[in-house]
This record gives structure tokens, C-alpha cells and sequence, in this order.
């Protein structure tokens, strides 16, 4: 029997591997302070989600979930900034994967939530 794709797990490992390819271009660009900011908070969306999947409790999955959302938040921050500043490159769709990565997690933690 094959085991069915983890979606979240594989949106936010694609998401930072993006963050990482603009994170790569501020730094060409000098942009280093908001490059490392972005790359810290956009990559540890994942590695909380990853964290979670062997979570010891359901209370204990619920709450690297809700430090994956406020990664999110961080995150959207950034892209913010960078979206606002003339002399930041395009952010391009990371804002719009983040939405989307954003509704599938509060979906999971609200789920979460009721069926504990």
C-alpha cells in the first residue's frame, strides 16, 4: 500500500527552497540583515511542520503547528518589507504560497483542535 503524499509537509519544503533562492539574491544585492531575517523565518515554517509529524502528544503537534504559524507571520513581514522597498527585488509568488501554506496549517491546527 503507498503512502499518500504529506501536502503540507511538501508545500513548505518547495516554499523554502524558494525562500532560499531569494534569500540568494538579496545577499548578491547586499541585502544582507533582511536575507538572514527572511531565511531564518521562512525556512523554520517547514522544520516546525517536520517537527510536528512526530509530535508526543496531540497538545504537543498543536504547538509546533501554532510556532510554524507565527514563523508564517514573521515571514509575511519580511516579504512585506521587501515587497515595499524599491531596492528589493521581486518577491515574485512567495506571498501567495505563504496564503496558502498559511490556510492549510490554521485548517490542520483548528481540525487538530476539535478532535482532541
Amino acid at each position: 500500500m503507498q503512502q499518500r503524499e504529506n501536502i503540507i509537509i511538501k508545500k513548505t519544503l518547495d516554499f523554502a527552497l524558494e525562500i532560499i533562492r531569494y534569500c540568494e539574491i538579496l545577499e548578491t544585492k547586499r541585502k544582507f540583515a533582511i536575507a538572514n531575517q527572511l531565511l531564518k523565518s521562512g525556512t523554520s515554517i517547514g522544520a516546525n511542520i517536520r517537527e510536528a509529524q512526530n509530535a508526543e502528544s496531540k497538545k504537543d503537534f498543536i504547538h509546533k503547528f501554532k510556532i510554524a504559524a507565527k514563523e508564517m507571520d514573521e515571514t509575511e513581514y519580511w516579504l512585506e518589507l521587501c515587497h515595499l522597498s524599491d531596492s528589493y527585488p521581486s518577491i515574485s509568488n512567495l506571498k501567495e504560497q505563504l496564503i496558502e501554506i498559511s490556510k492549510i496549517t490554521n485548517k490542520i491546527i483548528s481540525t487538530s483542535k476539535r478532535n482532541n
